[in-house]
């Protein structure tokens, strides 16, 4: 999914630094399995304090993105699309934690990779945007690695966690779809609001006592660089290269995110996984790719959706 966007020229050390922000953001998104498999607490729990701490982390830098912090842009996210993408944060930062903790890394990984394609289908179904042939392709042969992840869950004990992580992907789609529905909707107030509306939320149902030293810390990492951290970066390096090379550069966290699992907790997806996995892999890979060739051969870059 692209959308035309201004001609830029990137200087040679710009895109070098460009190249080490968006590597390092795609490194701190990664880690979030192996955050999730260091806590010892409940899901209502994680699910709470984590997005305290990703709210509060990301207080800090709205004060310097997106034009600062002001009345305006604040008051901006109480409108109806403003409303909504509280709504669909909220939603996918639970479905989030609860699928890590509810079916393998792996499978929140593939099955979040599609949330582009999604968002192309959803952008043709409710704005009537022109979606091109190789999107729709590409689409439809996610689903297919999907639908092979999900369908080995079920009576496995972790189909539950698959559809969570396939809700979470297919709220986030919907975060991409809002702010072209309502321009004036800036990301960061709604993320933050949702962060904190989530601790509202599930903080009755958390078990503060079972948070220890190790919890804690755990939790306030998992806000700061996951949440918080990570998007700064790559929104710091999305700003120094063309936006299909960040793109992708940013695929290695559906590899890397498993890997960082398997390689410090043995935990071994299922053959289906592997397979859905690859095809989903393989796909994203060819799309991006070609992205990449029409935005070097094209006088005019474009932006990839988030």
């Amino acid at each position: 999914m692209t959308i035309q966007a201004p001609a830029r020229s990137f200087s040679a050390n710009e895109y070098e630094k460009g190249v080490a922000l968006v590597v390092a953001a795609t490194l701190a998104w990664s880690a979030s399995g192996v955050y999730a498999r260091l806590l010892t607490t409940d899901i209502w729990t994680a699910i709470a304090w984590r997005s305290l701490f990703g709210g509060l982390f990301l207080l800090i830098p709205s004060f310097f993105l997106e034009g600062g912090f002001s009345r305006r842009q604040w008051s901006s996210v109480f409108h109806p699309s403003g409303l909504a993408m509280i709504a669909c944060q909220t939603f996918s930062q639970a479905c989030f934690i609860g699928a890590l903790y509810m079916t393998t890394v792996a499978n929140v990984t593939m099955i979040y990779a599609t949330a582009p394609f999604i968002a192309a289908f959803l952008g043709w179904a409710i704005l009537k945007e022109r979606v091109p042939r190789r999107t729709l392709i590409a689409g439809g042969v996610c689903l297919l690695g999907v639908a092979i992840i999900v369908a080995s869950s079920i009576g496995g004990g972790t189909g539950l966690g698959d559809l969570l992580a396939l809700g979470m992907t297919a709220s986030f789609a919907l975060v991409i779809i809002i702010p072209r529905i309502d321009r004036s909707v800036p990301s960061l107030p709604p993320t933050i609001i949702g962060a904190f509306l989530t601790l509202v939320i599930f903080a009755p149902f958390s078990s503060v006592g079972s948070l220890d030293l190790h919890n804690w810390l755990v939790l306030a990492a998992f806000g700061a660089t996951n949440f918080s951290f990570a998007l700064v970066l790559f929104l710091a390096g999305a700003k120094r290269m063309p936006p299909a090379d960040a793109a992708l550069i940013g695929t290695m966290e559906i590899v890397l995110t498993p890997f960082w699992v398997w390689l410090f907790f043995s935990e071994k997806p299922p053959l289906a996984t592997f397979v859905g996995g690859a095809i989903i892999l393989a796909t994203v890979l060819w799309h991006t790719f070609i992205d990449l060739k029409k935005s070097r051969r094209s006088p005019e870059p474009r932006t990839r959706c988030p």
